[in-house]
């Protein structure tokens, strides 16, 4: 895999990408959250389409289930890469997130970061074209997506 130069915002494919609108569409869209455990091990976690957005090319909000791993991970070190797969490219996209203050009476509740982009490295391959990343299939999609629509809203508070 060849690297490119480093960004420090989203290109404009990116945040169309994740930009809370069409979530249909980009249902089957999944990527890695990697953050750094208390062992020192690196710690992996998927996240959907529906548990990020983006504000601007610069900032994005991140909405993670309560008391996990991950979630405890980015409370303690305020760090995290989002690995995502999309058109050809693999895009390695390094957070410096913070914790956001709870929600009264959230629909669902979830502990909010704001995640400011600190660089962006993105991988192509000369020798093969890289097809696609994680994907899934939601087994009951329309709730799904209502749901994220819903989580999406209570990320811009």
């Amino acid at each position: 895999m060849k690297s490119a130069m480093e960004k420090i915002e989203l290109s404009t494919e990116l945040n169309e990408l994740l930009n809370g609108k069409d979530l249909i569409k980009k249902q089957h869209e999944v990527m890695m959250l990697l953050t750094v455990g208390k062992d020192g091990w690196p710690h992996n976690a998927m996240i959907s389409i529906g548990e990020i957005i983006a504000l601007n090319h610069q900032y994005l909000r991140i909405g993670l289930w309560p008391n996990t791993a991950t979630t405890a991970n980015i409370i303690r070190a305020q760090k995290a890469t989002l690995v995502l797969v999309y058109k050809g490219t693999v895009h390695y996209i390094n957070l410096s997130l913070e914790r956001l203050e709870e929600l009264p009476n959230p629909l669902h509740h979830r502990e909010r970061f704001s995640a400011k982009i600190i660089s962006i490295r993105e991988d192509i391959a000369k020798y093969a074209d890289i097809t696609s990343g994680i994907k899934i299939r939601l087994k009951n999609d329309m709730e799904v997506i209502g749901r994220w629509y819903q989580s999406h809203k209570e990320l811009l508070k």
